[in-house]
């Protein structure tokens, strides 16, 4: 089969042809075996995109994985061999779900406890974008800060692929929301989703653009912080924090670690979530299942759309990866399998 390898630690926005490029194509990887009696193999049509994945192949992830490794987390496909054992799924289902790594591959073998089933009528490009970005922003704001209709929702770094998926779940949660982002184009698409009021961060101050809004709207201030950036907008963003609010701790975009002061947390009785949702698989792998039954079934009843900014083959990685970079994508960034017809899409 052909699969994404990453043989050492680098830069994956490297040409792929290029002797300094730490990932490379093989075209005889072996297909993977179904090693268990519950085990499913999946003939992957898409995997997302995230920016855990770039982290990965640099060596800055959290998560070390012993070289070489197929990158890739979430994905979905059409279920390709069955074990003995499997009785929820059938060849030929639609599914998606989620792994620590190997989705950058024709195919995949999982669990059967592992898989969702696709909806009718939900395309699976989308399908596999939706469990990694939109599972994080469902665990951290419905499952941790516990978000409810009213409260104000301020999300940062609100174009990209975890905070589109904020902005979306909120709204859908019936919160104000409040989405920063920079550059007039990413404005302009959040506007088009109907966000409450959208700051560019290129423009004006994060502050008084949220105050006066806040102010008109006879607002207090923000219940919860939706943070996948850290750094300056982090700082900044605290300043407009209620009594109690919630502060959510997603990622380190800008490459900051932000500093939360302990003593101004005390006084205002704000309590900071620390979200690696990865982590839940380990610790509490019912809460994933509940999240994301629920996010295809609001997928299903359009309560939530992907966007999906780019689009790219196999042998493209490393202009995926680039968009990831550069951060130009308003929503999601996919590689797209078993399609010769995938074009890049345009900004």
């Amino acid at each position: 089969m052909e699969a994404l390898l990453c043989k050492r630690l680098g830069d994956p926005t490297v040409d792929l042809s290029h002797d300094s490029s730490p990932i490379s194509i093989s075209t005889s990887h072996p297909i993977p075996q179904l090693n268990l009696p519950t085990a499913i193999r999946v003939r992957v049509k898409a995997t997302s995109l995230n920016y855990a994945n770039y982290l990965q192949i640099l060596g800055k992830y959290q998560e070390k994985l012993p070289l070489p490794f197929i990158p890739g987390s979430d994905y979905a496909g059409v279920v390709d061999g069955i074990g003995p054992n499997v009785t929820k799924f059938k060849i030929g289902d639609r599914v998606c779900s989620f792994a620590p790594a190997g989705s950058f591959a024709q195919f995949i073998v999982t669990e059967e406890r592992d898989l969702f089933l696709v909806p009718d009528g939900c395309d699976l490009i989308g399908a596999a974008a939706l469990p990694v970005a939109y599972g994080t922003s469902h665990v951290a704001l419905v499952h941790r800060a516990k978000l409810v209709a009213g409260q104000v929702l301020l999300v940062l770094g609100a174009a990209g692929g975890v905070g589109l998926s904020a902005v979306q779940i909120g709204k859908a949660c019936g919160a104000v929301v409040i989405a920063v982002a920079r550059g007039s184009e990413k404005v302009q698409f959040l506007e088009s989703l109907g966000v409450d009021h959208v700051i560019d961060a290129s423009k004006s101050s994060i502050i008084e653009n949220a105050k006066s809004f806040l102010k008109a709207r006879k607002l207090k201030g923000v219940d919860v912080l939706y943070d996948p950036v850290g750094g300056k907008l982090t700082k900044e963003s605290m300043k407009l924090l209620n009594w109690g609010a919630n502060i959510l701790v997603i990622g380190f975009a800008s490459g900051e670690v932000p500093v939360i002061p302990a003593n101004i947390a005390l006084v205002k009785n704000w309590t900071v979530h620390g979200l690696y949702w990865g982590s839940y698989k380990i610790h509490n792998p019912a809460v994933l299942e509940d999240s994301l039954k629920e996010l295809l079934s609001w997928l299903a009843r359009g309560l939530i759309t992907i966007n999906i900014s780019h689009t790219y083959r196999l042998s493209e990685a490393n202009l995926a990866f680039d968009a990831i970079k550069e951060r130009k994508a308003i929503g999601k960034v996919m590689i797209v399998l078993h399609d010769h017809n995938c074009t890049k899409s345009k900004l």
